[in-house]
């Protein structure tokens, strides 16, 4: 029996019950503080890295809280919004070799201190690429890369 496996863009659409806000709990508690998290669906994640226009550019966190503001969370899942951000970069690179020119410009969305992610289609060399297309400086940082100067490119969502 062969097993069809879900492309990029149905694990995308597949919100199955979410969004979702929950309290926090007490394990939770101790590394979030108190109050609620909402968990988001991955549509919503992909939503928002579609807002950041060419030469801005979003922290994986500015994501979290726009979502919390969005549903009146405390704060947005870190663990979900990365995997559905992780999703939406794969399923935007799979419509683009399917053919589509307008897709989720997920090399935009950079992990906290304006960090390049290695994980994206293309990894750190291809972020780069795109984004030293749009006019970012990229440097390295650590062990990675960033874009130079990030919080004053920040967009606003």
């Amino acid at each position: 029996m062969i097993v069809k496996r879900k492309t990029w863009r149905e694990k995308l659409e597949d919100s199955k019950d979410l969004p979702r806000v929950e309290p926090i709990t007490e394990k939770q508690s101790r590394r979030w503080g108190s109050g609620t998290i909402v968990i988001p669906a991955p549509l919503e994640v992909d939503a928002q890295m579609r807002k950041v226009p060419a030469g801005k550019v979003v922290t994986i966190n500015d994501l979290r809280a726009a979502l919390a503001r969005k549903h009146g969370a405390t704060i947005g899942c870190p663990i979900c919004t990365g995997i559905f951000a992780s999703i939406a970069a794969r399923a935007a690179a799979e419509d683009e070799a399917g053919g589509k020119t307008r897709v989720t410009p997920y090399w935009r969305t950079l992990k906290a201190g304006g960090i390049l992610n290695e994980k994206y289609p293309g990894g750190l060399a291809g972020q780069k690429k795109r984004l030293q297309q749009e006019g970012h400086k990229v440097i390295k940082k650590g062990k990675g890369l960033a874009v130079a100067g990030y919080e004053a490119k920040l967009a606003k969502l």
